[in-house]
């Protein structure tokens, strides 16, 4: 578990091993699986690594410290050269020893080899009779890359594609929830329903056993939350992500409100985007009714011209009185816990200017819409 980066300590050991001894799970892989599972990962975002240290160890899946660090280039590897050989070519090949030869001559071809080589029969490549590469033919092979065609390769060695739980991905409605329960803030609220234990027994037996139940509200979420969302245009592409990210926001916090704006927030707001330019709410009216005890996330691409953010008329749908980065200003100078979560891809942010403005002007509190950029913005919010 370690090995594979997973946070384990020799607590969670010792609660499986508890586990098993009580016969929770017992001579079958599939329930020790999911109860090896439940006990020692704490995040879901864990669990595709749990899988594959779990296959290594059970499952007789070689360890990924058997393969080279380094990767292979992608044009070694194109099946431009496809083969097709006759049975009569196939039987003539011969295989190599064995995978613990397979690998070691895998790593000398590594460290031999200069550039790509398609249909040939020794190095790394693609559509020949090498032990190595793809959509080739060798009875005893490692498949790198591409698809399986004959069924005859002892190990496949190919980038691994994680599931929207790695931190690397972007998100689903569950791990959003998971992030966004870091900023929870418990508080008892509402008429005293909920029964409190320790307080009875208290009374009770301060009352000469006699009964004296106590009550106290219910504990709800009381973090506060303000959401404005960037609509259209560029956003469209986000639709998805954005709809997913809105969610889980609103099964999270009973204390939630939410704005849309397009491009960057002006003097006008609305909630509703059919009828975004009949029913609109003043941006001041927002900025005097909402206690400083609300943390702001604005969610959007933040692409846009650089006018929108610098000039007055600069907004490509109405003629802006003052301009966009006068309006973050204020909404900043109110809440001073606020972050933006951009859906665009985090290497393409250097190549537009307003996203760079923007996020200067929150401090650098800008994060991409994945699973590890959302902890971080959440872990800021909840300072």
């Amino acid at each position: 578990m370690r090995k594979a980066r997973v946070p384990v300590s020799l607590n969670e050991l010792l609660v499986l091993l508890d586990a098993l001894q009580k016969k929770v799970a017992f001579a079958s892989l599939d329930d020790f699986y999911l109860l090896a599972r439940l006990c020692l990962v704490k995040d879901e975002k864990y669990f595709d690594r749990f899988d594959q240290a779990f296959g290594t160890y059970f499952q007789g899946l070689e360890q990924v410290a058997l393969f080279p660090e380094a990767e292979l280039p992608e044009d070694w590897l194109r099946a431009e050269f496809l083969k097709h050989l006759t049975d009569a070519e196939k039987q003539q090949i011969e295989a190599l020893g064995g995978l613990d030869k397979l690998l070691e001559t895998l790593q000398q071809r590594l460290n031999e080899q200069q550039g790509r080589h398609a249909g040939g029969n020794k190095w790394i490549g693609t559509g020949g009779t090498s032990p190595y590469g793809h959509s080739g033919y060798n009875p005893e092979g490692i498949r790198i890359g591409g698809e399986s065609r004959h069924k005859k390769a002892v190990k496949v060695w190919e980038k691994r594609e994680f599931r929207n739980l790695d931190d690397s991905q972007t998100l689903g409605i569950r791990n959003i929830q998971v992030a966004l329960r870091k900023l929870r803030r418990f508080a008892r609220e509402g008429a005293a329903e909920e029964l409190d234990l320790p307080d009875t027994i208290r009374s009770t037996a301060n009352n000469a056993g006699l009964l004296d139940i106590k009550l106290v509200p219910e504990r709800h979420n009381a973090a506060k939350v303000l959401l404005f969302l960037d609509v259209g245009g560029s956003m469209d592409p986000y639709i998805r992500i954005c709809e997913q990210l809105f969610s889980a926001v609103r099964s999270e916090f009973k204390h939630l409100e939410y704005y849309y704006f397009h491009n960057c927030v002006y003097e006008k707001l609305w909630k509703d985007n059919q009828r975004r330019f009949q029913e609109t709410v003043p941006t001041v009216e927002v900025l005097r009714t909402y206690g400083k005890d609300y943390r702001v996330i604005f969610v959007g691409d933040a692409a846009m011209s650089p006018y929108e953010l610098l000039e007055r008329y600069g907004s490509v749908e109405h003629m802006n009185d003052e301009a966009g980065q006068v309006w973050l200003q204020r909404i900043l100078d109110v809440w001073d816990k606020a972050v933006w979560l951009n859906p665009a891809r985090e290497d393409y942010w250097q190549y537009t200017r307003s996203t760079q403005m923007i996020s200067k002007q929150l401090d650098g509190h800008m994060y991409p819409l994945t699973l590890a950029g959302l902890e971080s913005a959440i872990a800021h919010l909840a300072r």
